[in-house]
């Protein structure tokens, strides 16, 4: 039968090939935009085949198996899982998570999956602050930037961040332990705000939305700061052709300025040092996540559009099944 929007169910579970998973929990992130665009020049995924299931990183429950590596009832981390119920997928993209773990499921899709690790490659891979730096985070009480300030406060800085609300402003500074924050709706000059929050300039600047506030930044940065692009999300809604330009491009010359984009996808390699630096901060309670729980696969559509609307607290997920 069908459901809301174009999902389809079906009560019939296939087997065939490796094995059958049954979907309990799915990220909702904002880099799904770039691959429904229709323009590939934006893309850094494939775009999805139309008529099947758009992919995301996800947590499945084992209901059959042709793998000796995996059993019914295993629990399972795919970071290409499809928007579906139950789906067949080969054992090659599956991370089993220990049954005897105690960090809670929708961690592995936050802290410990694609936010926190793009937040850990920004803070302590390509930004490096050293302590005392002035960090500036965006989208601060998104799924990246409530990692990141969280990792730069470890790291012994001063950390201010940007987001849509003042809900949100307070979040940021009562659980993610910011220093200052700001709404960037009632700022009406990024340039003074700037002033205001970094009267001794900036070190580290983590990008998350792109347009005049990177511009504006680029007038406040210091001598040999960093900024480091993780995405754009003001610009991921608008055509190549009215996207904000950037044009104090000069200021990174005089001030020796290292401007890095990145996928985290670039540093695989160092995701087992990751997981086990995150793993022990959770278990420590340095690291806190915040998420935002929406109930039924029907919930995807409007759980997407919420990231681009400031209307989200935390990182956002979907809860298929239990």
């Amino acid at each position: 039968m069908r459901g809301n929007g174009s999902f389809l169910r079906n009560p019939r579970i296939p087997f065939i090939g490796v094995g059958t998973a049954s979907l309990l929990l799915i990220s909702v992130d904002p880099y799904l935009r770039s691959t429904i665009t229709g323009r590939d020049g934006d893309l850094y995924l494939p775009r999805p085949p139309l008529n099947k299931a758009i992919t995301g990183f996800g947590i499945g429950r084992v209901v059959r198996s042709k793998n000796k590596n995996f059993n019914e009832g295993d629990i399972v981390i795919n970071p290409f899982s499809p928007v579906a119920e139950y789906s067949i997928v080969p054992a090659d993209f599956l991370r089993k998570i220990d049954p005897t773990t105690d960090i809670a499921l929708p961690n592995y899709l936050s802290c410990l999956g694609v936010p926190g690790f793009t937040a850990w490659v920004a803070i302590e891979v390509l930004g490096n602050p050293k302590p005392g730096s002035n960090v500036f985070i965006s989208a601060a009480a998104g799924g990246v930037g409530m990692f990141a300030g969280q990792l730069a406060k470890l790291k012994g800085c001063r950390v201010v961040g940007s987001t849509g609300s003042n809900d949100k402003v307070q979040l940021i500074k009562d659980e993610f332990g910011y220093d200052e924050g700001f709404n960037y709706h009632e700022e009406s000059d990024f340039d003074v705000a700037l002033a205001k929050y970094f009267p001794d300039g900036i070190d580290l600047y983590l990008d998350n939305v792109g347009g005049k506030l990177l511009d504006d930044v680029l007038n406040h940065v210091n001598k040999g700061a960093h900024i480091v692009i993780s995405g754009m999300i003001s610009q991921y809604n608008t055509i190549p052709a009215e996207r904000e330009g950037v044009k104090n491009l000069m200021n990174m010359v005089g001030k020796d300025v290292k401007m890095q984009g990145f996928l985290c996808g670039s540093y695989l390699n160092q995701f087992g040092e990751f997981a086990q630096q995150m793993e022990k901060y959770i278990k420590e309670e340095k690291i806190k996540p915040k998420h935002k729980i929406n109930q039924g696969i029907e919930s995807f559509f409007e759980s997407f559009v919420s990231l681009f609307s400031s209307s989200n607290l935390g990182k956002v997920i979907v809860q298929v099944a239990t």
